[in-house]
């Protein structure tokens, strides 16, 4: 299987949905690819449920989306024991965390108590009920919402959670052609109705794990440990990000060489997911807000002021 025609395929089938966003499309399947999470910030309206949907059809894998409300309890999500008067014992229903890709919708607007049981899921991909672990689908991967605008009535992620999510994906309005498309492709149904899986979940666990072959040079972990370094170090930020941002942006790195048909790393592909790996992990200090100083801004500086390495012919 190649990977580079397995990203075409996905592509090319989202887009009859999602319009004009192949390269939103490519950083949630690198997100994937590393097990590691999404947080989708965007308005509402740009396509954030349909391109979670869509994904997971087209990966071949079950998909279930919660309504984060502050009523919504941990048990909603995890599951639990219920009772059995036949048997006389606890017998254990699976909530909707037990899926592959899991839609945690506006995730901001549950309680600091419920956003906390994705903790353990994300990190160990299990569940721990009443004691006892259970295990979560080896394709287990979440894709959490937020509205940048409304905040009244949420409960902000902090930064622990954040943490947790590999990369920050914003989808942005369509362009004016693609919009307009857009409208033509609704007149009488809706285009998900059309979208069709194009791997079976043992090809998407195959995608996943041939990351792993990917070559990683010195100077390319070098490189990455630097970037993340200078941003503890930033004047104009209170938080610098974390190691657990050095590993996403490696693992992140690989998986994007991968798609573009290569197995080793380059510095274009540390690049080209450094903005998504760092932002949400950032804090600036209150004197860079004053300054009206953005976190993109700050990231843009960073990557700047840190020599890109040069690869030697023999190392691609």
């Amino acid at each position: 299987m190649q990977i580079e025609d397995v990203k075409k395929k996905i592509v090319d089938n989202i887009s009859h949905v999602i319009f004009g966003k192949d390269d939103v499309i490519e950083k949630l399947i690198v997100a994937f690819m590393i097990s590691g999470h999404v947080l989708m910030e965007d308005v509402p309206g740009t396509g954030k449920t349909v391109l979670a949907r869509a994904l997971a059809i087209s990966l071949g894998l079950r998909f279930r989306r919660v309504q984060f409300t502050p009523d919504l309890l941990p048990t909603d999500l995890t599951g639990l024991s219920v009772y059995d008067k036949e048997t006389g014992k606890f017998e254990f229903k699976e909530g909707p965390i037990f899926t592959d890709v899991l839609l945690a919708d506006e995730i901001n607007r549950a309680t600091p108590k419920t956003q906390s049981a994705l903790l353990e899921a994300m990190a160990e991909n299990q569940v721990t009920v009443d004691g006892i672990t259970h295990k979560l689908s080896e394709n287990f991967f979440v894709i959490a919402t937020q509205n940048p605008i409304e905040y009244e009535g949420t409960f902000p992620l902090p930064e622990a959670q954040l943490d947790r999510f590999a990369f920050i994906l914003k989808v942005g309005y369509p362009e004016h052609k693609m919009e307009i498309e857009m409208l033509t492709s609704q007149m009488d149904h809706h285009p998900i109705t059309d979208v069709k899986p194009v791997l079976s979940p043992n090809e998407a666990n195959f995608v996943r794990n041939a990351v792993r072959d990917v070559t990683v040079d010195d100077t390319i972990k070098e490189y990455i440990v630097s970037i993340v370094e200078h941003s503890r170090g930033n004047k104009d930020l209170y938080l610098g990000a974390s190691p657990r941002a050095s590993l996403n942006l490696m693992k992140g790195a690989m998986a994007r060489a991968l798609l573009n048909g290569r197995d080793y790393v380059i510095p274009d592909d540390v690049k080209g997911i450094v903005k998504e790996t760092l932002y949400h992990r950032l804090i600036l200090t209150s004197e860079a807000r004053v300054r009206l100083r953005k976190i993109e801004d700050v990231i843009d500086e960073i990557v700047e002021a840190i020599p890109v390495p040069v690869m030697k012919k023999d190392e691609i």
